[in-house]
């Protein structure tokens, strides 16, 4: 039986702590060994040179010693590095379960449009949001991911892979936190376009006849050099000729090869375009490698984590294992820069054989690098999911049915935003006949955190998450509100031509094949009673008419007579309050019929207006 998860969190926690204080004492210790080292070095040269009654060469003692003590000490300081990453990693999850988080993560305001049908209304994105709640993923990529997610709904095939993939991950804590400690070197060293741009340019040389001719033309001159010093000086008309032929041909390459094995990190231009070099290529993929083998030693049983998992592959290859190969490749290219290399090099096409392995090699890996970045968010995707699910045990899978005009039938249904010890649980049944919810009540009763939590759930349930409710059934819905549409100065738009519009978009969402759970708070505010009425009136049964579902909050009692036009597709309901020693009491609880009381002037006297 698992432990709950601020147990686990502070358990690890505690032990990565207990770790950072070793490490840190190591890495002390290993840097005041350093100084020791780097000064005896120093007295050795001191007495050298000073006295000459000691060998200078006795310096490569300390040398060598400083060389291994820096090696040494450069892990320890990674290591310590690492431990520190996972201790903010669980001291971010026990902030979310202590409902310390807002503020604190990933707000992903830039994934935010103003003109997207339900973003801005359900809080999606910001400083206290839904993504800044779920986000543990460390990437560019699985940020991108994650909002994608949240921005549109999936298919219903897809959602429940999703959820045996977070059902597979929910327990894995040591693998959302290792993806989380990684997930900030690829996040700070790893820049996905540029490894796109370098993988899918154009290839400027083509591994074939012309590698086999490089290689018989450099045995030739290898074998006539060879005759010539060993056996016989008669032979240099043929290292002559040899010799010529090679730099001719090395000549026809060598623009072609500064492209890919550029000296010294130069950038060569493809199309106009910059590209990186080989070598700064080589760095990144070596770093997203150590993420990718994270992932290959992982034993998943979803399926989709396991053809996540099989999709890395490239002709049966591990992707960490190719990546491998390339810096290996690179790796020889340093050898280059040794003079004797150098001087053979136009005769033996070194740079350029390298040069044909490393574009054989993006031939074959090259086009897999973007699908390798799109994995590697993917898997951090469900692994958010998975930490939420984990840190909500209570939250439940929702259950998808078919139902062609939609439904919404949720019981102890909450805001996932609100800290369970203050959330007041209600059930609702949206379809089955009932079409549309009018929602009247006082002020601050919680009228527009309803329809809020109504729509975060079903964005919640449509991206394949668990929902903050004891049982969600519902059929797939193409979500939309009108809850915080703002004006605009620039625009020159009033908030009610800007709330107009969004009713125009909304009404023609029912036109698609998917129904809309539609979801309007004070509708028409911001006209005249009468036109107010009216307009509410044929908007909302326009609405239904075509097969939408929806919720309306209104203070407006004349828009509760809605009810009388549309029969028993709609139905009132409203919230509560009273007066206690002074002060006015919600309970927020959802209750049948219109609402009898009136809070506003209440409200404005217990601030000290005089009403």
């Amino acid at each position: 039986m698992p432990q709950d998860p601020k147990s686990e969190y502070a358990a690890r926690l505690q032990a990565l702590h207990d770790s950072e204080s070793r490490l840190d004492r190591r890495h002390k210790s290993l840097g005041r060994l350093n100084v020791a080292i780097a000064l005896a070095g120093l007295g050795v040269i001191v007495v050298a040179l000073g006295f000459g009654s000691v060998s200078i060469l006795w310096v490569l003692v300390p040398g060598g010693a400083l060389v291994a003590s820096e090696v040494i000490h450069a892990r320890a300081l990674r290591a310590l590095q690492q431990c520190r990453r996972g201790i903010a990693f669980y001291e971010r999850g026990l902030a979310r379960l202590e409902n310390r988080w807002m503020g604190t993560g990933e707000s992903g305001e830039r994934f935010l449009d103003p003109s997207h049908l339900y973003a801005r209304d359900l809080d999606l994105f910001g400083q206290g949001s839904l993504f800044e709640l779920l986000c543990t993923t460390r990437t560019g990529t699985g940020e991108a991911v994650l909002a994608r997610w949240l921005l549109a709904p999936a298919t219903v095939e897809e959602i429940h892979a999703r959820h045996a993939a977070v059902a597979d991950l929910r327990e894995r804590t040591e693998l959302r936190e290792d993806l989380a400690v990684l997930g900030e070197d690829v996040r700070s060293k790893v820049h996905p376009e540029l490894l796109a741009a370098w993988a899918e340019a154009d290839r400027v040389l083509t591994p074939g006849p012309a590698r086999a001719v490089a290689f018989a033309l450099a045995a030739v001159w290898l074998i006539s050099l060879a005759v010539w010093f060993g056996w016989s000086r008669g032979w240099w008309p043929l290292v002559l000729a040899s010799s010529v032929v090679n730099l001719i041909f090395n000549s026809r390459f060598s623009e072609r090869v500064q492209q890919v094995v550029p000296d010294l990190g130069a950038l060569a231009s493809s199309g106009g375009r910059k590209l990186p070099s080989t070598e700064d290529v080589s760095k990144d993929l070596a770093v997203l490698a150590v993420v990718l083998g994270r992932l290959e030693r992982e034993e998943f049983s979803a399926p989709k984590l396991l053809n996540l998992q099989s999709a890395l592959k490239v002709e049966g290859v591990r992707p960490s294992r190719a990546i491998a190969r390339l810096v290996r490749f690179v790796e020889s290219m340093e050898s280059r820069r040794n003079p004797v290399v150098g001087v053979i090099n136009p005769f033996v096409f070194w740079s350029l054989q390298i040069a044909f392995v490393i574009e054989s090699w993006r031939a074959t890996f090259g086009p897999s690098i973007r699908g390798w970045l799109a994995a590697v968010g993917e898997i951090e995707a469900l692994c958010a999911l998975a930490g939420y699910a984990y840190e909500h045990p209570a939250d439940t899978f929702p259950e998808f049915v078919p139902a062609e005009q939609g439904l919404f039938e949720a019981e102890g249904l909450a805001h996932p935003l609100l800290p369970e010890a203050k959330t007041i649980r209600n059930h609702l049944t949206l379809g089955d006949g009932l079409r549309l919810m009018i929602i009247s009540g006082p002020n601050m009763a919680g009228k527009s955190t309803l329809i809020r939590a109504v729509g975060i759930n079903a964005v919640l349930a449509q991206c394949g998450a668990p929902v903050r409710a004891t049982r969600l059934r519902l059929s797939p819905l193409a979500v939309a509100a009108s809850i915080c549409v703002l004006d605009s100065l620039q625009g020159g738009i009033s908030r009610f031509y800007a709330e107009i519009m969004r009713l125009k978009l909304i009404t023609e969402l029912t036109k698609g094949s998917m129904p809309v759970l539609f979801l309007l708070d004070e509708l028409l505010n911001g006209t005249n009673s009468h036109d107010r009425r009216i307009g509410a009136e044929g908007l909302v049964r326009s609405l239904v008419e075509r097969g939408g579902i929806g919720l309306v909050t209104t203070h407006d009692l004349a828009l509760a007579k809605m009810v009388d036009q549309l029969g028993t597709r709609a139905a009132n309901f409203h919230f509560e309050d009273h007066l206690e020693n002074g002060q006015l009491r919600f309970d927020y609880k959802l209750t049948a019929g219109v609402v009898q009381t009136s809070n506003a002037l209440n409200l404005m006297r217990s601030i000290g207006l005089e009403v």
